[in-house]
């Protein structure tokens, strides 16, 4: 087998018109990264071989299922700790992504090499499909959710008030803006702005009042929406484009989640019982 030296680069809105957010998914053999230093936090999470970095004067080692998180302005260097080389999947988080939802300034991990399997598995999980799809509202939903929880679970940082007044209130208030600008959904930033909160505040309200993200709810909506145009004789590629879905592809993995059929089954089924 050759030498596998591969990286490629996703990058993802957080919110209509909000902040970028670099997301790296790479495999090295051999290659070891020269000293540097990122602006940002990186967290990334080791998914095959081992790595060694040079950190604050020693070496660390993650394995797979290791989440590596080394704060911004540390030289460090990486590079393979065995012949298999290693795999990793890594973001760049600007520093205010942490510091939602916790007390204490910003926070500091004492221990840059973390074991939390939950956590890391949400992390890859989250990384995948917005790497794949970086859609503005699902990585707004996503990951800043889990740069809080990485920071309250394993930094220095003190967990802020969970408890939100009004989250019904809150919640309704969200599902009513995303459904009437389902095509083009507005920031959860903005949308705490308008209600004098943070965005891990109405995070939390949304999720704590309707068991799923934001963008998971649209998604569902959406796939309501579809259920009707479908019904209409629409096909499914018209169909989700005036849904909000980015490709009928889209349209079909949210449908088959939601109602276990596809787009195109679901309109021969009811053409057929409609004559």
């Amino acid at each position: 087998m050759g030498i596998r030296e591969q990286a490629s680069w996703a990058r993802a809105r957080l919110g209509r018109g909000g902040p970028p957010l670099d997301l790296l998914t790479a495999h090295f053999d051999q290659h070891t990264y020269a000293p540097h230093a990122h602006d940002e936090f990186t967290v990334g999470v080791t998914v095959g071989g081992s790595e060694v970095i040079a950190y604050r004067g020693g070496h660390i080692h993650s394995y797979p299922g290791s989440i590596v998180v080394l704060e911004p302005g540390e030289m460090h260097t990486g590079g393979p700790a065995a012949t298999d080389g290693y795999a990793y999947q890594a973001l760049y988080a600007e520093q205010a992504l942490l510091t939602d939802g916790t007390l204490g300034g910003l926070p500091h991990f004492r221990d840059p090499v973390l074991h939390d399997p939950e956590l890391a598995a949400a992390l890859r999980a989250a990384h995948t499909d917005i790497s794949a799809r970086p859609d503005p509202l699902e990585a707004e939903s996503r990951l800043p959710w889990l740069l809080t929880a990485l920071a309250r679970r394993h930094s220095t940082a003190r967990a802020s008030d969970d408890r939100v007044p009004g989250a019904d209130h809150i919640a309704r208030t969200v599902r009513d803006r995303l459904a009437d600008e389902m095509l083009d959904p507005p920031s959860l930033a903005d949308l705490a702005t308008d209600l004098g909160l943070s965005r891990y505040q109405l995070l939390r309200a949304f999720r704590t009042t309707t068991g799923v993200p934001p963008y998971a709810w649209l998604a569902q909506h959406r796939v309501s929406r579809a259920r009707r145009l479908l019904e209409t004789g629409l096909r499914p590629a018209e169909v989700a484009g005036l849904v909000g879905f980015a490709d009928q592809a889209h349209l079909t993995r949210w449908f088959r989640r939601v109602l276990g059929v596809t787009p195109a089954a679901y309109r021969n089924s009811v053409q057929d019982t409609t004559g």
